[in-house]
């Protein structure tokens, strides 16, 4: 029976049959070819009976004839339109059949599917329509992944708008095939990230809160189309929003992304979206700095459009193929089955090449079975073959030869660089060549040192295994827990020197070569710590030396070295013939010397040219600033502090400890023994000695962290005083949702007052203090008419946070009494509240007082705090638009520091500060404690450092300590403050402008007279005081 004559009186149970007929005489001999639509119009059938037979042999069709669905796919329409039908068993036939075909039609070939489906989603057809062919598209989650991730640029805009519909039930349906959808990206970058575009979607009030987090994903994978097509509809909504700082964020990420799309062609379906939404901002955003990024953004845009125009773009297009199977089947005039044949084979075959799959097995497996209808195999797969040929052809990028050389290859790898929340380098090549001296250059925080640590500790996807390739880092810093041994020694403890088995007397014998000698200037056997700069890089090129190494990584080789040790330098690196070198240097000297190719870090690439440091600038001349030290170099300026009230030089206390001697509770034997130290505005002090030896501790004790158990600690009332601890991220651990920006802003809106300050031991009442203010004291009150002296016991409930001097140049501090309904306006002596058990509360009054006081030269304004961030070295890109979560941890230390300088502290300590500021931050910490007015205390194990800022040096050696150098510096410091120039006003965040008082020129003895003489005469004669001669006379007991 032919399927013709079946479909005339077809009921259901006939099926099974007629697959078999499709199946042993193809799609063509059995008729399904010639009488497809009439099928798909009976499926489409209002009569029930005709409708239920013919679906169901669709159904059956799909999963039992699977080389006959280049034409059963034709009847998909159909099965989507009776969703809509009023019988309930052809509502339940039609969708079994829909998911049948989608779950069944060859992964390659979904693709073709899509215009049937997309067809029946406007809001025009039945809901129920709409519905089903959107549970179609979630099925292709399951039978088609990858297949799916290829078309989402597709699909994504389809699904989206019916996400926004008023149907609940496709609502519903939409966002399941949208969560389906988002499963398929393929990138694990912003995998995480998914529920949250699913929710922007829905909910546009997110969308300032999802950008946030957007700007903290490091894109480290290669940006593809899949992740576009989710991303895309996000940024074009930041793009829409009202405020500038979502519009600004959504162009970062937009300049960020682009640069990771390595085929242009995939970017091409967004650029028509973004492009003008982005060119609108760059002329309507009213801050210009939010300007001049999206202005970038446009020129990443644009770049990447110019790109994808020249690129040749076979993606999706069906027709190149469609010609090709034609032009290899020799079937140019074709039509019915064999031209739907070859519709499908181009289908699937063009998406094979969108998803790489190219081999000829492949494609052997994907499309011989459909021509088995009209082909014998063996030609259908030489045909088939021929096309494939041809598209790959069609896929060939024209790549820059590699440099020719008989050099033996080292390393050919391809790999991605990130630091932190930062794309150095993406999906770059790397080839080096045994022998060759490669000069690396690039912008500041380029990655040059990055990439040369990430090699040397094998962090670099493809490079060789170390133990493969030898690679030595050359540096010359020093870890100041091996400063005291000697140079021997120190080569020979070194970790990879002993797996080489090296003996003592051959690690003479190196460091003999190259100047290490007893009777030299550096001799072998002396301490490392007394090695200048230079000597300790000939130290280290010895140890690399030692290590018979492959490749050299050298970061800056000739720092610290005189002319005669540089000429050595480069006479050392030209010797080695067998021998790789990777330079960074700001010696262009050497690079033109030594180097036999230069590699350059440029927009995410590193490009390799021939020849020294010459020929590339003739090449680039721009290159020339990289050798400009002004322009490389970081600075830092610290926030100067001020005067203090009753402190006239620099060098008086500001903080003492005087015996001191503790003990930790789980201890019996003391960590410190005796220690008197003090720290005043001339201080510079570095805190030295091994790990254990109670530095931390010490300084723990100094800033009031813990309590001694025998000795004092005393702090100025009015001293600001700054710390920043070994682990110091803690306090903005849970501000991690904050920009740098925000959370110093919230640390210090209460007046200025710090909400992070420590919660001190210090600061806490012990159980005797709390009795002492619960007990009454007996109070002396003084009738001023009568001179009545009054004895009254009373109890303080707390200090109410004033204070004030007086005659006795003493401080009294504004309390409140236990059953008093007066809040404030009552003072009591120090001395009395002392005795009262408010010790602490009045240091409290005093830190307040001392925080509040460095808040008013500077308001809190944005503005103001991201500069004074760019002051602590924290870019305002990263100070005011990105959250403290997406930042390195070295960002977040200067996040630390900023956040401990904003309120112009008087003393800046800092434990270890070497071990979370790089190299360059280090150099530009050093410069801004040069220029700092305040005092200074360091605990670190960097000689250099220290030893470049510190004349007095405090050494720790278990517990006991014994200060070096000029311990008597401070004091010779006698500058006065009255010379510092003087803060005459102040402008607030408004602008408005404050006239300040300066200090008060003290009187002499003879002025003092004329002014007591004076204002009597005026008090006399009933005259108005002024108000410096009011305040005189209530000091003076005048009035």
């Amino acid at each position: 029976m032919s399927i013709e004559s079946a479909l005339e009186k077809l009921s259901l149970g006939d099926e099974p049959a007629l697959v078999e007929d499709v199946k042993k005489n193809g799609i063509e001999k059995s008729g399904l070819a010639a009488n497809i639509h009439a099928l798909a119009g009976k499926a489409e059938s209002k009569d029930e009976a005709v409708a239920l037979a013919h679906l169901a042999l669709v159904k059956a069709l799909a999963e039992g004839a699977p080389e006959a669905q280049a034409v059963t796919k034709m009847c998909l329409a159909a099965c989507l339109e009776q969703a809509g039908s009023k019988s309930k068993a052809v509502q339940k036939a039609g969708s079994d059949a829909a998911f049948a075909i989608c779950t069944n039609v060859n992964p390659f070939a979904m693709k073709s599917l899509l215009p049937i489906i997309f067809a029946k989603l406007p809001v025009e057809q039945k809901w129920q329509v709409r519905e089903l062919s959107l549970k179609c598209l979630g099925l292709f989650g399951e039978s088609a992944p990858k297949q799916l991730s290829n078309a989402l640029p597709l699909v994504v805009p389809e699904v989206t708008a019916c996400m926004w519909d008023t149907k609940k039930q496709i609502k519903k349906a939409a966002s399941e095939a949208m969560r389906e959808a988002l499963k398929v990206i393929g990138n694990k970058d912003i995998e995480h990230m998914t529920p949250k575009i699913l929710t922007a979607i829905t909910k546009p009030k997110e969308v300032p809160e999802i950008m946030h987090e957007m700007a903290g994903v490091t894109f480290v994978q290669s940006v593809e189309s899949p992740a576009l097509a989710m991303v895309v509809p996000l940024l074009l909504r930041g793009l829409r929003e009202k405020t500038t700082a979502t519009k600004r964020q959504s162009a970062v990420i937009i300049n960020n992304m682009s640069k990771l799309v390595d085929n242009p062609v995939d970017a091409a379906p967004f650029l028509p979206l973004l492009l003008p939404a982005l060119e609108t901002n760059a002329t309507s955003i009213p801050d210009p700095e939010a300007r001049g990024i999206t202005e970038k953004a446009v020129e990443q845009m644009l770049r990447l459009k110019g790109l994808s125009d020249a690129a040749q773009n076979t993606r999706g297009d069906t027709s190149k193929l469609t010609e090709e199977f034609k032009k290899a089947f020799g079937a140019k005039d074709v039509d019915g089955g064999l031209e739907m044949t070859i519709a499908h084979a181009a289908s699937v075959s063009t998406c094979m090449m969108d998803l790489n799959f190219m081999e000829d097995v492949q494609w052997k497996k994907n499309i011989l079975p459909t021509f088995a209808a009209y082909y014998d195999a063996a030609a259908a797969e030489a045909n088939i073959e021929k096309v494939r040929v041809e598209a790959e052809k069609m896929m060939e990028v024209v790549e820059e030869e590699d440099e020719e050389d008989d050099a033996e290859e080292l390393c050919n790898c391809k790999f991605t660089l990130a630091y932190g929340t930062k794309i150095l380098l993406h999906n770059t090549k790397m080839r080096l060549l045994r022998g060759k001296k490669y000069g690396l250059l690039g912008g500041n925080d380029s990655g040059k040192t990055t990439l040369m640590r990430s090699i040397a500790n094998n962090q670099v996807e493809g490079f060789p295994d170390s133990n493969d390739v030898r690679t030595v880092f050359v540096e010359a810093d020093i870890q100041g827990e091996q400063s005291h041994l000697s140079c021997i020694e120190y080569i020979f403890v070194d970790p990879k020197i002993q797996a080489l088995g090296c003996t003592k007397e051959q690690v003479r014998e190196m460091l003999a070569a190259v100047g290490f000698v007893p009777d030299g200037k550096a001799k072998p056997d002396h301490a490392v710590s007394t090695l200048s700069g230079g000597w300790r890089m000939k130290l280290a090129l010895a140890r690399a030396m030692l290590q018979k190494a492959d490749i050299l990584l050298m970061d800056e080789p000739t720092n610290h070295l005189d002319v005669i040790n540089v000429a050595w330098v480069k006479k050392y690196l030209n010797s080695l013939t067998n021998v790789t070198a990777i330079i960074v240097s700001h010696d262009s000297g050497l690079l033109n010397d030594c180097c036999t190719n230069i590699l350059q870090i440029d927009n995410l690439r590193l490009h390799t040219y021939k020849g020294n440091l010459d020929e590339f600038v003739k090449i680039k001349p721009s290159a020339r600033a990289y050798f400009s030290f002004t322009e490389s170099k970081l600075k830092f300026r610290f926030p100067q502090p001020g005067p203090i009230e009753g402190v006239k030089s620099k060098g008086k206390a500001l903080m003492k400890m005087s015996k001191c001697t503790f003990t930790y509770p789980v201890n019996d034997t003391p960590t410190l023994f005796d220690i008197s130290v003090q720290v005043s505005l001339s201080s510079r002090v570095a805190c030295v000695g091994e790990n254990g030896a109670g530095k931390s501790t010490m300084i723990k004790l100094l800033v009031g962290e813990i309590e001694p158990q025998t000795g004092s600690v005393w702090k100025h009332p009015n001293a600001r005083i700054a710390y920043v601890a070994q682990h110091a991220f803690h306090h903005i651990e849970a501000h991690l949702t904050k920009t740098p920006n925000e959370y110093i802003r919230w640390r210090y809106a209460n007046q200025g007052e710090d909400k992070e300050s420590l919660v001190k031991v210090t600061m806490q009442f012990s159980e005797e203090e709390l009795k002492l203010q619960k007990t009454p004291y007996q109070i002396q009150f003084t009738d001023e008419e009568t001179g009545k002296i009054t004895k009254v016991k009373k109890m303080v409930t707390e200090l109410v946070g004033g204070r004030k001097t007086n005659k006795q140049k003493d401080y009294e501090y504004e309390i409140k009494y236990s059953g008093s309904t007066v809040d404030s306006g009552e003072y009591l002596p120090a001395k009395t509240l002392k005795k009262m058990g408010w010790e602490k509360g009045m240091k409290a009054v005093d830190m307040k007082i001392a925080q509040r006081a460095g808040l008013y030269v500077r308001p809190l304004s944005t503005k103001n705090v991201e500069q004074h961030l760019e002051d602590c070295g924290l870019d305002k890109e990263f100070g005011t638009h990105y959250r403290m979560s997406a930042l390195s941890g070295g960002q977040k230390v200067k996040v630390v520091l900023a956040a401990a300088m904003w309120n112009q502290p008087h003393i800046l300590i800092l434990d270890e500060p070497t071990n979370y500021l790089d190299r360059e931050s280090l150099g530009a910490l050093a410069g801004a404690i040069e220029t700092f007015d305040g005092g200074v205390v360091i605990i670190s194990h960097n000689n250099e450092f220290c030893s470049k800022l510190c004349p007095e040096t405090w050494v720790m050696d278990a517990g006991h300590l014994e200060t070096k150098g000029d311990a008597e510096w401070m004091l010779k410091q006698d500058t006065k403050i009255d010379d510092q120039q003087q803060l005459t006003e102040v402008t607030d965040a408004a602008g408005n402008v404050t006239k300040l008082k300066g200090q008060k020129k003290k009187l002499s003895k003879k002025e003092e007279k004329q002014l007591v003489k004076k204002i009597k005469l005026k008090l006399k004669s009933g005259e108005e005081l002024d108000s410096d001669e009011e305040e005189f006379a209530i000091e003076k007991d005048l009035i």
